[in-house]
């Protein structure tokens, strides 16, 4: 269960957040939401596939990190092992809400900050503390809300992106078969990737919109990405 409330320094003025790695604080998440504005670091470390919500039928992007449930490969008992971590995990337990204020009698909508007080990474004794004893935010809650505004946009971007691969047909759904050293056999289904002989013919004049609108950078670089389930693969033979 998750319970959001707005953040403020009066009622969570003692507030902290642990920002240790493990299966215990939530991080056992075989995928996370990405976007193309991300692409760059998530894929010199993790796979970037495309996944569809059963529920709505909207596609998003994801990096992967195992082949089943609850499996984040790289996670062990010193933490999370890889050079970068999403944005959409270290984010947690903050997430953008929306506040409606008047200003010179008009309304307007305006993004805050939420908190999930049942996150297990909240706390009142140890972790990174929210605001400064005498009031103000501390760098940590800063950098939070930073990375809220990046993620934001960052999700109205990857909006973008994917309407464009869906009206050129780019998406294609595909089945990963695995073999693993001990002779296990694993099928991973409900994922699409990039259809190259569609991004082939496409017409000079779109893959020039492409390019000028950034989004043939992020589809080249989710295309190169796969070349990690090969060290996935990896991580979860020596798991064996």
């Amino acid at each position: 269960m998750s319970k959001h409330v707005l953040l403020n320094s009066l009622e969570h003025k003692d507030l902290k957040v642990i920002t240790e790695r493990s299966k215990e604080l939530g991080d056992n998440m075989w995928y996370s939401v990405t976007f193309p504005a991300e692409f760059r670091s998530i894929q010199a470390s993790y796979p970037i596939f495309f996944h569809k919500d059963g529920a709505t039928g909207q596609f998003f992007s994801v990096a992967l990190f195992g082949f089943q449930h609850n499996e984040n490969l790289f996670l062990n008992d010193e933490g999370w092992q890889a050079s970068y971590i999403p944005l959409s995990v270290r984010r947690q337990p903050f997430l953008i809400g929306q506040q409606t204020v008047r200003e010179d009698g008009i309304e307007q909508q305006q993004r805050v900050i939420h908190v999930d007080m049942e996150s297990p990474r909240v706390s009142d004794t140890e972790g990174e503390a929210l605001f400064h004893p005498f009031g103000g935010n501390t760098d940590f809650l800063d950098a939070a809300a930073e990375m809220l505004e990046t993620i934001h946009y960052g999700l109205q971007d990857s909006q973008r992106f994917i309407d464009t691969l869906i009206e050129h047909q780019l998406l294609e759904s595909f089945t990963l078969d695995i073999t693993l050293d001990n002779g296990e056999q694993k099928q991973m289904i409900g994922f699409y990737t990039i259809n190259e002989e569609i991004l082939a013919g496409l017409a000079p004049e779109v893959l020039t919109q492409l390019h000028k609108t950034g989004h043939l950078q992020a589809i080249y670089m989710a295309m190169a990405s796969q070349s990690k389930i090969r060290d996935l693969l990896t991580l979860k033979n020596a798991k064996q």
